[in-house]
């Protein structure tokens, strides 16, 4: 009832005061015709005729058929943006049909249901489903916000589990929401919990202008005329192009907010320009197709300015003209066209006509001083615009086009000093049309903030006493060779290439290394100073990594090999690389240089392999490319030896801010914390200078100091221990603190335990992001029990394994496994496997305490809820029931129906009939798929012969199989899965089945994951 009372009724009352009509449960029922159907059907009929003259209810009628049997996401979309026709009665060709009016928000019809029940093999009720003329497009998720299970994810486990088992309800769908009265959240149809946000700004409104939170949220998100713009122009499915799946993205608020302003300057017609500063990680090319899809179709307003206008995409660099290019292809833009050359490009801006999208670079407009005519008609975006003034670019490209719209994007903030970009983008007396800056995007948790730590001090150069270095580290080099060097020049190139510091800083790098990037599988970029120290880092890299390896037993040849895989360098060619020197040491660099160069496909391939999941290749040196523009998640650290300034500097320490969840092979995840900087050159110890051109609250937080965290991790250590005394839990071992917490909360305390579990969770993360900072030692047996009593309180009141230790990082856990061992806590807190030979231990009750058995049973509740969720992912038909049982039998000892000793005895025939269905298989003698496929069949075929439905479902399966085989992404293909359910429906149509379709889909629901990539 609290969860009715304290989010769904204030959400309902929210959506209603916004002009959504409620419906009882039942009255929508009646509407749906039957209860596995979404689709209001009379109001849909209503506003098919209302929006689309002289539309009979035949066709109406017909439309709602065609409907309800369309199970595509993106196919949906594109027929709610207007891409629908069809044959209407007495007409001779097919006739566009309206089934939302953009431009008219007050036309369509808006609804509102609670408890919306759809009927399946497993049904459910979703707590809310938000309308617009009687199709499904929102579903919300309402939570309790006084339930601890509810702040540990489950909503978002809920939405996932309404998607897997009622997918109907999905397919018109735009966005989920889930909320618990305070705390909002939306994400796209399909996208994992990592991915949802919250939409902190109402713009154009002001925060003060709700009454609360939810109201404003809701707002945001769901006003009429503000979720038909974000169906409209703010939903793209976009083209992965490492594995070819399709993702469906929706826009963030300051995508939502930069791009309305932008479209709002053009329709109004009087201002011509606009600069917008997102932070890099943000979205910005993202954005920039937002942007273009709404100047394109404006579905929502009409404006003599965007009639069709076309739309000029330009940017300074090759790569990111490849990279936007791709973007806007990927996400499905009409007709974006790369300009090859020059001529092409002066040859279609000058043809003008209407609706084009050419993409180029700015260097094409070099030398250009003639205007073409009706510029007027062309609105340019460009990217990183701050570069493009350079070297009168800018002016090249005003005198070509004199009259069009230029807006400017950039990912790093523009200096002070910056007159011209200011000029070409900005209106006067503007800065930014739109800015959403670094604190931004970490508050959002869009980027990850970046710290810096200086290493190596005693090597870190000074660039005004760069000829007293060079006489210290040179001292040992002959006379006659270091007078030479000298002659050449001391530079700092020379300084940072001593073959002393290479060796020193290689071997600095990699022990840092295996203690912050290793233990999770994140990875790391080495920038060094020029082309000759990257194969020098890589040299000395090399050895110590093969050093290593060897100590740990692996063979010498093996180690070097392993050693080479781990290191990639990409640099760009020189016509010298060829070249024979008599200077060994020359000779040698050029060698290397020509060794380890990569062309452009090789080059595309260690990229690849960086941003993939092995550790073949953990770094990539560098020392000019991939500063820019590169996106790689996985890199957490960026050892910086090269001196880097201004934009160069921001840009390049971007590269680690991106967020990023890893993987483990034990299936649980490790969330990127941060970006890490290691500066061996010195960069920041001049930070301040180096930022002090841009304005002070652009870049206050562009590099966190390490101090601001050793401060930190002082300060919430303080409050932890604090806390735990108050609540009676000091001087106790971790075990007994957990059952003492626990009792605390049955008692009415659960605030308490909440700010407990927010502190300690603080305090643990806050010391693994330090690690391996000496400053942490005096904190870590603290630790240790912290996070030990933090996931046995977690399972001790919630019967759950504790999201705790799942998503500390290797370094800690490893640690933490070691503390278990030792202070015999590991019979509690070391969860098993189903198929572990000690996992029926427990089951052993006889002469055990109350207290014992208690412990057993809070484990098993653990393990099989975990063991239950794994199976029901692979098959709900088949493994549902015993995930059901579990949660029934967890209920009925929280409610004291049963004693542990009686729960742990259902959970021991429990176990055994998970085992036996298992393996019932093998005694059918049938593939382990295809039976699967015969339990989902097995209750819509009740009086079927049992032999008959076996051959059936073996057919089924070989039909998925032989895809796999021959199509390993079939499940992507629309055309080859379309010709799949029709084989599929031939094979069932023997068995006379009431509802074959409703079977087919759940089949392919199942199929889809188990006939998955190639066999």
């Amino acid at each position: 009832m609290s969860e009715y009372r304290l989010a769904e009724k204030p959400a309902l009352d929210a959506l209603t005061a916004m002009g959504y009509v409620a419906l009882h449960p039942e009255a929508a029922m009646l509407m749906r015709q039957e209860a596995n159907r979404v689709l209001l059907r009379p109001v849909l009929i209503e506003a098919l005729q209302a929006l689309n003259d002289g539309l009979g209810v035949e066709d109406a009628e017909a439309i709602y058929s065609d409907l309800s049997t369309l199970s595509d996401n993106e196919e949906w979309q594109r027929r709610l943006r207007g891409a629908y026709s069809r044959r209407l009665k007495g007409k001779a060709k097919d006739e566009p049909v309206v089934l939302i009016d953009f431009k008219r928000p007050d036309r369509n019809r808006y609804h509102v249901v609670r408890q919306f029940k759809v009927e399946a093999q497993r049904s459910r009720i979703a707590d809310l489903v938000v309308f617009v003329n009687g199709i499904p497009l929102v579903v919300i998720e309402a939570k309790c916000p006084m339930k601890a299970a509810d702040r540990s994810g489950q909503a978002f486990e809920q939405i996932k589990q309404y998607e897997r088992d009622i997918p109907r309800l999905f397919y018109p769908n735009s966005f989920n929401i889930v909320t618990d009265g305070m705390k909002t959240l939306y994400g796209a149809t399909g996208a994992p919990a990592k991915f949802y946000a919250p939409w902190p700004d109402p713009w154009p409104r002001k925060r003060d202008e709700f009454p609360d939170d939810l109201s404003k949220d809701l707002w945001c998100l769901l006003e009429p005329s503000r979720l038909l713009d974000m169906l409209a122009h703010f939903i793209v499915f976009e083209t992965d192009p490492d594995n070819g799946h399709r993702v469906k993205k929706v826009c963030r608020y300051q995508q939502f907010r930069a791009v309305n302003k932008a479209v709002n300057r053009v329709a109004e017609g009087t201002k011509k320009k606009g600069l917008i500063w997102h932070t890099q990680g943000s979205g910005k090319s993202l954005t920039m197709v937002f942007l273009a899809l709404k100047l394109k179709t404006h579905l929502t307003l009409d404006a003599p300015t965007l009639q069709n206008p076309n739309i000029l995409v330009l940017t300074d660099r090759i790569d990111l003209d490849d990279q936007i290019a791709k973007t806007f292809v990927a996400c499905g833009l009409p007709n974006p066209k790369q300009a090859a050359s020059v001529g092409e490009l002066r040859e279609a801006v000058a043809r003008g006509g209407s609706g084009q999208i050419l993409m180029s670079t700015i260097f094409k407009f070099q030398g250009s001083k003639e205007p073409i005519p009706n510029s007027e008609d062309w609105i340019v975006l460009v990217d990183e615009c701050h570069r493009t003034q350079e070297k009168d670019l800018g002016a090249f490209l005003s005198a070509t086009l004199p009259d069009a719209r230029f807006f400017g994007f950039t990912g790093t903030p523009i200096k002070k000093a910056d007159k011209d970009t200011y000029a070409r983008f900005s209106e006067p007396g503007e800065t930014y049309l739109d800015k959403y800056g670094i604190d931004d995007a970490v508050r959002d948790g869009a980027t990850v903030p970046i710290l810096y730590e200086g290493r190596k001090t005693e090597w870190s150069i000074n660039e005004s006493q760069i000829d007293i270095l060079f006489d210290r580290w040179f001292v040992d080099m002959p006379d006659e060779k270091r007078e030479k060097l000298k002659q050449k020049g001391v530079s700092l190139a020379l300084i940072a290439k001593h073959p002393e510091r290479i060796r020193l800083i290689a071997r600095d790098i990699w022990e840092h290394f295996k203690q912050t990037c290793r233990p999770d599988g994140f990875k790391a970029q080495i920038v060094a100073i020029d082309r000759e120290s990257v194969v020098l880092y890589r040299a000395a890299l090399a050895d110590v990594i093969a050093g290593d390896l060897i100590k740990d037993g692996m063979a010498e040849a093996d180690a070097a090999g392993k050693a080479d895989r781990m290191i990639g360098c990409v640099f760009s060619k020189a016509q010298t690389d060829g070249y024979p020197s008599e200077d060994p040491a020359i000779e040698s660099v050029r060698q290397q240089l020509t060794a380890y160069f990569l062309d452009d496909d090789g080059e595309k391939a260690a990229k690849k392999a960086f941003k993939g999941s092995t550790d073949e290749p953990s770094f990539l040196i560098v020392c000019d490319k991939l500063l820019t523009g590169f996106d790689a998640p996985n890199e957490h650290v960026m050892y910086l030896d090269k001196p880097l300034r201004e934009h160069g500097l921001l840009q390049a320490i971007a590269r680690t801010n991106r967020t990023c969840s890893i993987k483990r092979p034990d299936g649980t995840s490790v969330d990127k914390p941060h970006g890490r900087i290691v500066d061996y050159i010195g960069v920041t110890q001049n930070l301040e200078d180096a930022l002090s051109s841009y304005r002070a609250d652009d870049v206050q937080n562009a590099l966190t100091d390490l101090d601001l965290l050793r401060r930190d991790l002082r300060k919430t250590h303080a409050e932890f221990m604090r806390l735990k005394r108050l609540m009676g839990l000091d001087r106790m071992d971790e075990k007994a603190a957990a059952y003492a917490v626990e009792k605390l909360v049955s008692d009415g305390r659960e605030d308490d335990w909440f700010e407990l579990q927010r502190l300690g969770r603080h305090f643990v993360r806050t010391y693994g992001d330090l690690s391996p900072d000496p400053t942490i030692l005096e904190f870590t047996e603290d630790m240790k029990w912290t996070a030990t009593f933090l996931r046995l309180a977690q399972q001790a009141i919630t019967k759950d394994e504790s999201l705790d230790h799942l998503t500390y990082s290797g370094k800690i856990r490893e640690m933490l496994e070691e503390h278990v061992r030792a202070t015999g806590l590991s019979t509690t807190v070391r969860l098993r496997n189903i198929t572990d030979p000690d996992f029926k231990d427990d089951f052993q009750t006889e002469g055990q305490t109350e207290e014992a058995q208690k412990e057993s049973f809070i484990r098993k509740a653990a393990e099989l809820k975990r063991v239950t969720r794994e199976l029901v992912d692979k098959n709900p038909a088949q493994y549902g029931r015993f995930s059901e049982r579990v949660l029934e039998i967890i209920r009925r000892f929280e409610e004291g129906q049963i004693a542990a000793g009686e729960g742990l005895k259902a959970f021991e025939d429990l176990t055994d009939s998970i085992e036996s269905e298992a393996g019932a298989h093998t005694e059918l003698g049938m593939d382990e798929r295809a039976f699967s496929i015969l339990r989902i069949m097995e209750p819509h075929a009740l009086d079927a012969d049992h032999g008959a439905l076996q051959a059936i479902a073996v057919e089924v399966g070989d039909l998925y199989a032989t895809a796999q085989a021959s199509q390993p992404s079939w499940f992507f293909m629309d055309g080859y899965k379309k010709e799949l359910r029709r084989d599929v429906r031939k094979v069932l149509r023997p068995l006379e089945l009431t509802d074959a379709n409703a079977v087919r889909d759940e089949i392919e629901n199942y199929a889809v994951h188990a006939y998955a990539g190639p066999e």
